[in-house]
């Protein structure tokens, strides 16, 4: 009897995941790799649950705080314990939305509180000598030159980057059409040396005779497979690039979406722009430049200001 309820509860676990996963596709309309780590993520807590014989519809809050206390304890970094929990929020609410539940266990559930990270942003001059690095010798130097220009004065995601198409290109308008995540899609001002360098690439590419079908109408192929770029090539040429260029901070694809709106900021432009631009659908989440710019000013206070250059000569002159 006990070996039936066992196979019962799996049984409609699993039926509350593949409407779950419907849910995130249809109603939420996220990605496959999106969903696939929410699953990931509630797989953890069901997981649990069946170790500690709690039915999923009656999970209290204590019971979500000794599952958080594991994550812990287990040694998983406080940004995926994050992570994980928010998964967790995004399942319940789904029980309730469905009738599932009456009330939802993690309302007051907190997330473990994370620094602040500042992440590495590159000078022009850094971006400069990175494209420079590149070997224009090579069939893929000019592709690689448009793609790092791209990523830099469009403010692209790598995956946005890897998805487009020559058909969201409207060079003569300015724009880029961009699908960004949740399939959400946004037009982003592309600057006329981004339009000159694909310019360059897309006639090197219109020679191509090996274009996979299915991958004609992508911006960013393969010249060796014909289709698109992965986003893993793109972290191991851009890892390459950095070294041969000599600098030695932690770069990725996405420093350079990082280095767009910094330097966007520093320009004057407006918060609410820069949000439009990058695709953020909380401000919040674009607020981060304005650490990255206040940090900036307070390292050229302590440098310039008269009274620091003072303190220093008289700390010189006292030793």
């Amino acid at each position: 009897m006990e070996c039936k309820e066992k196979i019962d509860k799996k049984e409609q676990n699993n039926l509350l995941i593949r409407k779950y996963k419907q849910y995130l596709q249809l109603e939420k309309s996220l990605s496959a790799n999106t969903i696939e780590a929410y699953l990931t993520d509630l797989d953890k807590l069901l997981s649990y649950l069946t170790l500690e014989d709690i039915h999923v519809f009656d999970v209290t809050l204590e019971d979500l705080h000794h599952f958080a206390a594991g994550l812990k304890d287990i040694g998983i970094h406080p940004r995926s314990q994050a992570r994980i929990l928010s998964g967790i929020r995004s399942f319940y609410r789904f029980l309730v939305l469905e009738d599932y539940i009456d009330d939802d266990p993690t309302t007051l559930l907190e997330s473990p509180q994370l620094g602040m990270h500042l992440p590495d942003v590159l000078t022009v001059e850094e971006i400069d000598r990175i494209q420079g690095a590149i070997d224009l010798s090579k069939t893929e130097g000019q592709r690689d030159r448009a793609l790092i220009e791209t990523l830099y004065s469009c403010g692209l995601r790598v995956s946005e980057v890897c998805s487009l198409r020559l058909s969201d290109l409207y060079f003569d308008e300015g724009f880029l059409r961009v699908e960004g995540k949740g399939s959400k899609q946004r037009l982003v001002p592309i600057s006329q040396r981004a339009i000159n360098e694909l310019q360059l690439y897309l006639e090197q590419r219109s020679a191509m005779d090996n274009i996979k079908p299915g991958h004609e109408d992508f911006v960013f192929l393969s010249f060796r497979r014909g289709t698109k770029l992965s986003r893993i090539t793109v972290f191991h040429f851009i890892k390459l690039l950095v070294e041969e260029a000599g600098i030695h901070k932690t770069v990725s694809p996405h420093t350079f979406r990082h280095s767009f709106a910094t330097h966007l900021l520093e320009g004057g432009a407006n918060l609410r722009a820069i949000q439009m631009m990058l695709g953020h659908e909380s401000i919040g989440t674009t607020e981060i430049y304005t650490h990255i710019d206040r940090s900036m000013l307070r390292e050229a206070i302590l440098e310039h200001h008269p009274r620091n250059l003072r303190k220093n000569n008289d700390e010189n002159e006292h030793p």
